[in-house]
């Protein structure tokens, strides 16, 4: 679906974002593209879809060249972008002017989630708060089916309630077999129990990338007033001491994101070992 091979980017000769990156997306996932800010996550998105062009190397986007801008492609590839600017028309307006650019355009599903979100559809776009904007963008790339949905922080601007009611609208999707949803965030909590596939990336490397089912086999999250001996990574909590173990448990709790992520910018190579000792973090495939 998404192919990126010996991928190459820099903005000029002293800011390389990206050096020879081997990356690959499927479909039937809810990744969870992760990274501190100015990592190159909005970078890989604007390349995947064709607003930049590769320095050097390739990119597939659904057997597309994203940069040649073919139809073919643009119609089945969303990205929701973190900065944004909407125009001073009503949302419905808006909506209509931008669907017909995307054939499998639901109004149905757009007109449910604007009431999920309680968005008031009478008012023009650039009156609103920056939360309702943001949720209004949310319905309208949901609604558009595409089989490509990249989500650069989503939950950027929303208040808890929202990020809850964010969380929930994408677990009701029925993401069919040939559809790929990257959401990209430095806020980990908010997608937590939210997406199937994890990836890191830092100073343009992949870090991490692997399935939660995968994650769950190979590290257990768990609580103790003790941090046990060999414990991967461990933090103070109201619980005592929140650790990582290098052990599947089944009575440990739920993969914890938010830890996972610390361990994995703190000491990526201890990761590495448990998961993919034979290759190096750049050269892995999603």
């Amino acid at each position: 679906m998404i192919q990126l091979q010996n991928f190459h980017f820099r903005y000029d000769r002293k800011k390389v974002v990206f050096n020879g990156l081997q990356l690959s997306f499927h479909p039937g996932f809810i990744y969870g593209l992760l990274g501190k800010n100015g990592t190159g996550k909005s970078t890989l998105f604007k390349n995947i879809c064709g607003l930049l062009k590769p320095t050097n190397g390739h990119i597939s986007t659904l057997g597309f060249t994203p940069f040649d801008r073919n139809p073919g492609m643009l119609r089945d590839v969303f990205l929701l972008p973190e900065e944004f600017h909407v125009p001073p028309i009503r949302i419905q307006d808006w909506a209509r002017t931008m669907a017909p650019l995307y054939p499998r355009f639901d109004y149905v599903l757009f007109e449910n989630l604007l009431k999920e979100f309680e968005i008031p559809t009478d008012n023009e776009m650039s009156a609103m708060s920056l939360g309702q904007k943001k949720k209004c963008l949310i319905s309208f790339s949901l609604a558009t089916n595409t089989r490509i949905l990249l989500m650069d922080e989503p939950t950027n601007g929303l208040d808890i309630l929202s990020k809850t009611q964010f969380k929930q609208i994408i677990r009701k999707l029925n993401l069919e077999g040939d559809r790929c949803i990257i959401i990209s965030t430095h806020q980990v909590k908010d997608i937590e129990d939210l997406v199937n596939r994890i990836t890191v990336i830092d100073s343009g490397n992949i870090l991490f990338d692997e399935n939660t089912e995968s994650i769950s086999a190979k590290l257990s999250f768990e609580s103790g007033s003790q941090v046990p001996d060999g414990a991967l990574f461990s933090e103070p909590s109201s619980r005592g001491f929140d650790f990582i173990l290098a052990k599947g448990s089944s009575h440990g709790r739920q993969p914890d994101m938010e830890l996972l992520y610390k361990l994995i910018m703190t000491n990526p190579a201890v990761v590495h070992s448990v998961f993919n000792p034979q290759t190096t973090s750049h050269e892995r495939h999603l």
